[in-house]
């Protein structure tokens, strides 16, 4: 917790961010990255922009996220709130929680899923660089009929 506590943040700042993390990664070499980018974006004073926690907000799992939903009134809604949530958005794993108090020692701010993929993303640190990859990621769930583009595989 040192690194955390070195931050400002609590254990249950940990906690709440372990469970961000949670529910944002598939592939589990990238928890330390997305830690990163919370921490990042927290310490630039960078609204998180989590959609895990607009889907907690809204009930909404499954379907793409709609530009109401992005500002729903919430405290969990991270895109019209600064800072962390009022508490954690599901049950963090042990791996999660490890990531959020150790988060990597990159400089990204961004991230966005690849298409074609297991839910592996593409890390950023420029708008531009993340600009690209969510236009490469709309580009294929359009191409997929407005479905997440995400091979058949990944399934179960």
């Amino acid at each position: 917790m040192g690194y955390a506590r070195s931050k400002n943040l609590t254990t249950y700042d940990v906690l709440i961010i372990g469970s961000m993390i949670e529910r944002e990664v598939q592939v589990p070499k990238e928890r330390k990255l997305v830690a990163a980018v919370i921490y990042n974006r927290l310490h630039g004073g960078m609204p998180l922009q989590i959609d895990a926690t607009i889907r907690y907000a809204t009930g909404n799992f499954t379907k793409p996220i709609s530009p109401s939903e992005l500002q729903v009134n919430s405290p969990y809604n991270t895109y019209t709130n600064s800072g962390l949530p009022q508490g954690p958005i599901g049950n963090p794993g042990l791996a999660s929680i490890q990531a959020a108090a150790h988060p990597a020692q990159v400089p990204y701010l961004y991230y966005e899923v690849k298409p074609n993929t297991c839910g592996e993303h593409t890390f950023a640190t420029t708008d531009a660089q993340f600009n690209r990859a969510k236009a490469a990621y709309d580009r294929a769930r359009a191409a997929n009929g407005g479905n997440a583009p995400t091979p058949a595989r990944c399934a179960g």
